[in-house]
């Protein structure tokens, strides 16, 4: 509690007009921490000082090459210690990364050089093959190539090799005067969005919202120069990219860095760091459920995770096999004006707002079926009360305090997308999360689903979140992904689960649908099943639903994935053929639009 209490001490005196920067963070660690390990990744082991004098070196490379400040450098590489010298060094200076996802090539990529208006970009040798696939005319003037150590350039033409301009430059903080203008709220990097319905949005991130992030997470987890965090999420995203060096940043401890998540290395690497926290995704914690239990289960330094997207069976599961002490579940998003944190333990919750008057965030009840928000006689939108469902709202605040600002995208169409006006009061501004959530009469709130992702059928309402979390508990897929199908002529979306599976036969449908129809109303009961040998998921381990909506149960468009629908009658799944789909009254598949659900 004390560490939390001077976490929150030093943001009350943060103010977004005031002229502090991560650069002014990262050079007050070298110098207290001069030889403390900031990051181990593999063998390497990179104090505070190291990677400061490192910074340094990246900020004066980019002056020397005519960057100046309020720049955009885009940023592609894979995880390594490398990501994170590049951005702070260019924080040194003022010039402003974008954090661009390691999977974007061809369009996408293009997409997201256009949105920050990239005037250089930097890659590491291992994502190049990325930029000879651009045309010249998509690429930034000034294209740097970063290799790993004891690794050549690619011989890529038009690239500078950046290993000889940092090796010329000199290792020194530059001057400050150089970032004299930046504020609190001026942008540190651009995150983009996961894209999962669309092209990425470049999301502005301040420098007050990453040192915020450090300081709340450092206090909550209760983190000192002792602890060890460990870091497998990538370094592009928000979860990676913010809450980890943030963090490492406000507690001064290390954190052990890896190219991505390993189910076979984690708990290895736990041992081996003596790793005391780790920042999760709720499909990690599946991953790791998912492989068979062992007797050393709990012979770890493991006691405090943090996270989001862990539903209450997976979640006491994981207490109960590993034993974590902590779990900190929270909800909130990249780009978002607000964050709840579960720091009492309260198993399924999302955190607590015992006083939510006192905060800028509401329940505003949602319709479903009509995806559309009710609204009273006036025309106003209605509060939800204790077990009702709703989207979750933030008030957008103004003035240089430090809660409720919302930055929004370098796409201002795309920022203005985002916002509800005159919502309870004429001249209001609200966020809107996009995420549907209820609360109960001791105020827990507890997330349900994405707007949209929850659907109709037999005129209940069927979240995807719930029924995955049900399944869950049903041994063999390695991932559990509920979406809503269409079924042409039939009101509402029947649900269909996609099973990923090391080896689909294994897959047992007396036995799965025996579980299901045990354990969830019949209406929830998924009516299709498709066996998938590979999870489609974000870099950031979050479910894509929309093509599996898309390609729904025609078997067309499944990939050769065995496809199987449910026989009520004989208490099983069978396989998916035309004469079966005949004899259960089912009509064919049709196309739906993933915009509006209405069969064409």
């Amino acid at each position: 509690m004390a560490r939390l209490m001077r976490g929150y001490s030093r943001i009350s005196g943060f103010r977004r007009d005031l002229p502090y920067t991560v650069a002014d963070r990262l050079e007050e660690c070298a110098a207290a921490l001069a030889e403390h390990p900031f990051i181990l990744f593999g063998d390497q082991r990179i104090s505070f000082g190291e990677m400061n004098r490192r910074a340094n070196r990246v900020a004066h490379a980019a002056l020397t090459a005519g960057l100046r400040p309020g720049d955009a450098v885009a940023l592609l590489m894979l995880n390594r210690p490398e990501y994170l010298m590049v951005w702070l060094g260019l924080a040194k200076v003022g010039i402003v990364t974008a954090l661009v996802n390691t999977s974007a090539t061809g369009d996408v990529l293009t997409h997201a050089l256009r949105q920050v208006t990239a005037c250089a970009l930097i890659v590491g040798t291992e994502l190049v093959s990325a930029i000879e696939k651009l045309p010249q005319s998509d690429r930034p003037a000034l294209i740097f190539e970063h290799t790993e150590a004891g690794a050549a350039c690619s011989g890529v033409a038009g690239l500078v090799d950046f290993n000889a301009e940092l090796l010329a430059a000199r290792d020194t903080n530059p001057e400050s005067q150089l970032r004299a203008a930046i504020t609190m709220a001026d942008p540190l990097y651009y995150i983009f969005t996961s894209g999962t319905t669309g092209l990425p949005k470049a999301a502005r991130m301040s420098h007050m919202r990453f040192l915020i992030a450090g300081e709340v997470m450092a206090g909550v987890m209760e983190f000192t120069p002792a602890d060890m965090f460990y870091c497998v999420l990538p370094l592009f995203h928000g979860a990676g990219g913010m809450v980890v060096p943030s963090l490492a940043l406000a507690a001064g401890c290390p954190f052990v860095l890896r190219r991505k998540f390993s189910r076979s290395g984690f708990w290895p690497d736990v041992r081996r760091y003596h790793i005391t926290g780790f920042n999760y995704i709720g499909e990690i914690i599946r991953f790791l459920l998912a492989v068979p239990p062992e007797a050393g289960d709990r012979d770890h330094s493991l006691r405090v995770v943090c996270g989001a997207g862990l539903n209450a069976a997976t979640w006491q599961a994981f207490v109960e096999r590993f034993g974590v002490r902590q779990v900190i579940e929270g909800m909130g998003a990249t780009e978002a004006n607000y964050g709840i944190t579960n720091v009492d333990n309260k198993i399924g919750s999302v955190g607590r707002l015992p006083y939510p008057k006192q905060t800028n965030m509401r329940v505003i009840r949602y319709d479903i079926e009509q995806e559309t928000h009710e609204r009273d006689r006036g025309g106003r939108l209605i509060e939800a009360g204790p077990g009702e469902i709703g989207e979750l709202i933030a008030e957008v605040m103004d003035g240089t305090s430090p809660g409720g600002f919302f930055e929004g995208y370098t796409s201002a169409e795309a920022t203005e997308a985002k916002l509800m006006r005159n919502v309870f009061t004429g001249g209001d501004v609200w966020f809107r999360s996009g995420d549907l959530v209820r609360f109960d009469a001791d105020d827990y709130y507890y997330f349900v689903d994405r707007v949209g992702d929850t659907f109709r059928w037999k005129s209940e309402n069927v979240s995807t979140q719930e029924v995955e979390a049900v399944l869950a508990g049903f041994g063999g897929p390695t991932v559990i992904n509920v979406y809503g199908a269409a079924i042409p002529g039939v009101e509402g979306r029947a649900g269909m689960a996609a099973l990923t599976y090391d080896d689909p036969a294994r897959f047992d449908p007396v036995r799965f649908y025996a579980y299901a129809a045990e354990r969830l109303a019949s209406y929830a009961v998924p009516l299709f099943v498709r066996l998938t040998a590979n999870v489609d998921m974000t870099a950031t381990y979050k479910l894509r639903k929309i093509a599996l909506k898309r390609a729904g149960y025609d078997p067309s468009r499944a990939g050769g994935d065995p496809l199987f629908v449910a026989d009520f009658k004989a208490g099983r799944y069978i396989p998916l053929a035309r004469e079966a789909l005949d004899r259960l009254g089912i009509p064919p598949f049709c196309e739906t639009s993933a915009e509006t659900g209405h069969v064409r």
